[in-house]
């Protein structure tokens, strides 16, 4: 039912009472006065946008965690977990992906499976004119990079390594610190991976 002016039977009633009296116009402005509205639920909005804020429902998350966890998930595999049709979740999927809050589909290998066993993290320290895209421009330069990010704190970048050893490396951390802009590194090598889950997503909240 659309949102309109509620009126009940009773009301009707008591108007052709009033009606034939003469009193009609001013039951009729009262009842204006005194009638609400009928409220109408709102249908939830897959997507909404504030300005830059890309806003989604519980279902869109759910179906982003079930995605991340399992890409090659058919539509109807996750519409019988979110209680939608195969059509309706890729009408979804679809928008997730044209708004850019999905990026792409892929494969995660396990590094260890590629014979890269040894990891580390270097914080960059840098002369005072580095720029962001001079790092990451520096970071690409080298193959066994897998992350960097600038940060907070007194380090200027946080540098993720992957190796097949130790002496693999070191001579990665030597290239890296060969960088014109870099003065010096703290490193931290990685004993063992405590939580590492890539699947991981925030967990659905009720918008």
């Amino acid at each position: 039912m659309s949102t309109g002016t509620f009126v009940s039977i009773h009301a009707l009633i008591a108007y052709a009472t009033v009606k034939y009296s003469g009193g009609h116009i001013r039951y009729v402005r009262a009842m204006i006065k005194r009638v609400g509205t009928l409220a109408v639920a709102r249908q939830p909005e897959s997507l909404r946008t504030r300005g830059d804020l890309l806003r989604m429902d519980v279902t869109d998350q759910r179906i982003i965690a079930l995605l991340a966890a399992d890409a090659r998930a058919s539509y109807a595999e996750i519409g019988s977990a979110v209680a939608l049709s195969a059509p309706a979740v890729k009408r979804r999927v679809d928008r997730l992906r044209a708004t850019g809050v999905i990026k792409k589909f892929t494969a995660i290998v396990d590094p260890a499976a590629m014979g890269w066993t040894t990891e580390a993290f270097v914080e960059l320290y840098c002369t005072n004119r580095t720029t962001p895209a001079q790092l990451k421009a520096a970071a690409r330069r080298h193959p066994e990079v897998v992350g960097a990010y600038t940060v907070s704190g007194q380090a200027d970048a946080l540098v993720h390594l992957r190796a097949a050893d130790i002496a693999h490396l070191e001579q990665a951390l030597e290239r890296l610190r060969s960088e014109s802009f870099v003065t010096s590194t703290r490193s931290m090598i990685v004993l063992s991976r405590l939580v590492d889950d890539p699947h991981s997503t925030p967990p659905p909240q009720d918008l």
